[in-house]
């Protein structure tokens, strides 16, 4: 298993991958260190985590757009997925408190 170093937001990050997948996995770095970076100056340092989860959530929307499903929620669902965007928040914070501290 081959491991590469990539930085996020100014910080090192040594990432696991198969052999070969190195230059791969950089590019993909590179795009979310790109997300990363414009989101923290359009809304300032939040947070490793929480800049991340946004940057995550930027990343999916472009996906599902990209793969033609982009759907809007039927009216009234706005509270649930706000919870649920709300959870996926803590459980990835709580990850990168785990990360942070390895």
């Amino acid at each position: 298993m081959a491991q590469v170093e990539v930085t996020i937001n100014g910080r090192g990050y040594t990432v696991a991958c198969e052999a070969g997948q190195e230059g791969h996995l950089a590019k993909l770095a590179a795009t979310l260190d790109t997300h990363v970076t414009e989101l923290a100056g359009a809304v300032g340092q939040l947070g490793d985590a929480r800049l991340l989860v946004m940057a995550g959530l930027l990343l999916a929307d472009e996906l599902e757009e990209a793969r033609g499903s982009h759907v809007t929620a039927p009216a009234g669902d706005e509270d649930r997925h706000a919870e649920a965007i709300e959870s996926l928040a803590g459980r990835l914070e709580a990850i990168a408190d785990k990360l942070s501290g390895a």
